[in-house]
């Protein structure tokens, strides 16, 4: 009923717009005028979001801009709203750069002015089953230019108010249309009504079921990607975060909960406090229950608290208890929530943050320049500088100087010379000499202190119990061999990747497996119908070594494509960034020939991916994107509950992402597909999915917990292990917990799943699982030794388990394969040094 009145309403909206545009009325439209109802009635749909701000700029241009900055996969609009005083829309330009020149990100001869305006940013619904804060978006606007409202006159003389209404518009779009399409014709507040019972994959997340909240230092996400560029060119003294939690919580604010990272500065920590005390005037006021300090903290650095405390500003996240709730719901203590209620909770926190910081406007603008000028001058942390060795034919380096720039930390190529730091691989002090093309990023410049936070190699944590990851380094996200030193270190400005020169017509061209342009060159090849081969064993030719996995593609076999071949073949290369190395004949130097057995015919695999209620969606997504927007390469979405129909011959790969899979306790859908894999067939399992196969007849049965002392002997057993604390419940809890923490995984690449890398890999494990190694037909590609661990917080329990196991194996089975994947190496996509090895499973294992 309510999408259906929403959309009658449509006339109305476009005929008020082209009334206010036409004729610049000064009167504003408030949002109930606009819209056809008062706000929290309905859910508004984004495009109406989206018209509503674009009537209120073009009915007040003197206070309010409105800029489009990126449209999200599904090509819905990105908005900012900048709202301040005439004088200042008027000179907005010059304050941003101003701000940028405090920031010390901006360097020319205007000297920057601390006596500013104060930059108030306020984001909403970057989950979008978290609607009503983009309904308080609304809410906002209209008051802070409402023409009677005398407070926000005054306000905005010292203010920039950024409003960005909606992060995350498809899955807001998503939330929205499914509750309009399933409430009544009075919203059912009882919690069993189907309207709080929202389906997979759920509005939370994107197009392709990422966490926009978990994106802001990574950037994987184009939402993420185009919002970032935007922050980076104001980077304002304050930032919020609107959220919904549970219902049947009360309202959070800042000052969060520990753990807080150490860069936090006191001036940070002290002015959470200062709004966290107007925000509880407010709600003291109305008798509404809050509470802080806990729940949520402040370490994990891509948060949208977090990520904008590490540039300087004052970050903070509101969270209103509101998931599910619909328009109304009944919480437990018996009272009924509505959205207006929680939009008006938002709202109003929103306005105080505002209030408070025109009032401090000042000491805000003051303190976020010296937070830059210390930053430069006297940067913290274990090292003033980070050399980044060169993988010279690879694109790990380049990607991870890409994510540098995104974040706006500057990096130059180091001086030819020698030096001594800490090896972060072995966390010992080594002296070693540069190469062409190594980076260095010294420690004094402006974002130094981000560049600690996404550079520390050990996580200091104050305390075990947080909300998510706890170790994240960036070189080993990037399979990078790091070094951090005590002193700065010189910067020259050539160096980069070496170029191959070739001349005359080839009989096969080499390019290396090195990274993910090489995927993408090997996506576009086999796409094109171009017949590729890969080396199993290292080989030389022409002098040039190369390693297993080594792309080559012949004239042999590639007749049909005529002349076409050799030019069809170089564009790719140059698309996907990949250097081609001329191979003259198929009699090598060394190694084995290209016509030998040991060089594989690369088969195009058709590619099923699983998906739907009983698949984790945020894992199932990270895989869709994969192959989507970084390899371009088509792969079938397949709803898990059509596991009995699906016709398994269709494909050569099945994909089976973190879930619960009742097929596999099916016996006759597990029959079916273990006949398809002994035909041939490759099955991809991951996280759960491999823990689910372990307890059937699979090949992998996973390793038990630590039952004996280190000297064989077996352990006493406590006879009050049992008895607990129950104010205790919660540390005891964190000690077989492991959220993200960095090990060191041993690898066998000779085998085609570990071609590309040396013989470790770093994994994020965010689980105890770890499997006994496999025997009779199994290969243990990865495994973990005891002295496995590397970084961030592992629990007591969990520490003694995560050892001498299998992390990454294959099963062979008849004609076919399981790869088993413990631990996710697509996670949130900015586990760059993993993407390799999935593409390995999927493309090279088998062949």
């Amino acid at each position: 009923m309510n999408y259906n009145l929403l959309s009658a309403k449509g006339g109305l909206l476009s005929a008020l717009l082209f009334s206010v545009c036409c004729c610049y009325s000064q009167t504003v439209p408030s949002p109930g005028t606009f819209l056809g109802y008062p706000l929290g009635a309905h859910f508004t749909p984004h495009d109406h979001v989206v018209g509503y701000f674009r009537a209120v700029a073009a009915a007040a241009p003197d206070r309010v801009q409105v800029e489009q900055y990126g449209a999200t996969y599904e090509g819905r609009p990105l908005l900012l709203a900048f709202i301040s005083s005439p004088e200042n829309i008027r000179q907005l330009d010059a304050i941003r750069k101003n701000n940028l020149r405090l920031a010390g990100v901006l360097r020319d001869s205007v000297p920057a002015d601390e006596h500013a305006p104060v930059i108030v940013w306020l984001s909403y619904n970057v989950h979008g089953n978290e609607p009503a804060s983009t309904e308080a978006a609304m809410k906002t606007l209209y008051e802070l230019v409402n023409p009677s409202s005398a407070q926000g006159r005054d306000r905005l003389q010292h203010t920039v108010v950024i409003i960005d209404p909606c992060i995350n518009p498809d899955g807001r779009d998503r939330y929205v249309q499914w509750y309009n399409d399933v409430v009544g014709a009075r919203p059912n507040p009882d919690p069993a009504a189907r309207e709080h019972q929202e389906p997979w994959p759920r509005g939370r997340t994107n197009h392709y079921n990422f966490d926009l909240n978990r994106d802001w230092a990574w950037q994987t996400q184009v939402e993420t990607q185009r919002r970032l560029k935007q922050y980076n060119a104001w980077l304002p003294q304050v930032h919020v975060d609107y959220h919904e939690q549970g219902y049947n919580n009360p309202y959070y604010f800042a000052p969060a909960a520990e753990p807080y990272h150490d860069v936090i500065t006191p001036w940070q920590r002290e002015f959470q406090v200062t709004i966290g005390k107007n925000n509880a005037r407010y709600f003291d006021r109305n008798g509404w229950l809050f509470f802080t300090k806990e729940e949520f903290d402040l370490f994990y650095p891509s948060y949208g608290d977090t990520y904008p405390i590490y540039n300087g500003a004052i970050g903070m996240t509101f969270e209103q208890g509101g998931i599910g709730a619909g328009l109304a719901v009944q919480t437990s203590d018996g009272d009924t929530l509505t959205l207006a209620q929680r939009l008006e909770h938002h709202y109003t926190t929103g306005m105080s943050t505002i209030e408070i910081a025109a009032a401090n406007a000042d000491r805000l603008v003051r303190e976020f320049h010296r937070y830059f000028v210390e930053a430069e001058a006297h940067p913290g942390g274990e090292f003033k500088a980070y050399i980044l060795r060169n993988d010279t034919f690879g694109d790990r380096l380049e990607r991870l100087r890409g994510f540098l720039e995104r974040n706006g930390i500057r990096w130059g190529f180091v001086v030819a010379g020698t030096f001594t730091g800490v090896d972060y691989e072995t966390g010992k002090t080594a002296t070693f000499k540069t190469a062409p093309g190594d980076v260095v990023i010294n420690a004094n410049q402006p974002k130094s202190n981000l560049l600690r936070v996404l550079f520390e190699r050990q996580s200091h944590i104050s305390d075990s119990v947080t909300y998510d990851i706890t170790a994240w380094s960036a070189p080993f996200a990037y399979g990078i061999q790091a070094y951090g030193l005590s002193a700065y270190a010189g910067v020259e400005k050539s160096g980069g990747r070496v170029s191959e020169e070739e001349a005359g017509e080839q009989y096969a061209y080499a390019a290396r497996w090195t990274g993910m342009g090489s995927m993408r060159l090997l996506s576009q090849l086999l796409q094109k119908g171009v017949k590729v081969r890969y080396a199993e064993r290292p080989f030389q030719s022409g002098g040039v070594s190369f390693d297993r996995g080594t792309l080559l593609i012949t004239a042999t076999g590639n007749g049909a494509l005529g002349a076409g071949l050799w030019p069809m073949v170089k564009t790719a290369a140059h698309e996907a960034g990949v250097n081609l190395f001329p191979i003259a004949s198929g009699f090598v130097d060394k190694g084995p020939d290209l016509g030998s057995g040991s060089v594989r015919f690369i088969r195009r695999p058709r590619v099923a991916l699983l998906t739907g209620e009983q698949v984790g969606s945020q894992e199932a997504g990270e895989v869709w994107h994969l192959f989507e927007q970084e390899i371009g390469y088509p792969v079938t979405l397949i709803n898990a509950e059509s596991m009995s129909r699906v016709s398994w011959k269709n494909f050569d790969v099945v994909i089976l992402p973190s879930g619960g899979y009742r097929g596999l306790e099916d016996r006759n859908i597990a029959d079916q597909l273990r006949g398809w894999v002994q035909e041939g067939g490759r099955l991809i399992a991951m996280e759960r999915a491999v823990e689910q196969l372990s307890k059937g007849d699979w090949g992998i049965k996973a390793k038990g917990g630590a039952d004996k002392k280190d000297d064989g002997k077996e352990k006493k057993e406590d006879e009050y292990a049992d008895l607990h604390r129950y104010d205790k419940r919660q540390r005891e809890e964190v000690m077989s917990s492991v959220p993200g923490s960095i090990y060191k995984v041993e690898l066998d690449n000779s085998h085609p799943l570990a071609f590309g890398y040396p013989n470790h890999y770093y994994t994020l494990k965010q689980d105890d699982n770890v499997y006994e190694f496999m025997k009779e037909g199994g290969w243990n590609v990865g495994i973990v030794r005891k002295d496995g661990y590397v970084s961030g917080f592992t629990g007591n329990k969990a520490m003694e388990k995560i050892k001498d196991g299998v992390i990454f194996g294959v099963q062979e089975l008849g004609r076919g394969e399981i790869v088993f994947m413990a631990d996710d190496p697509l996670f949130r996509s900015f586990w760059e040094n993993g993407k390799l090895l999935f593409c390995n499973a999927v493309f090279l294992v088998g062949q």
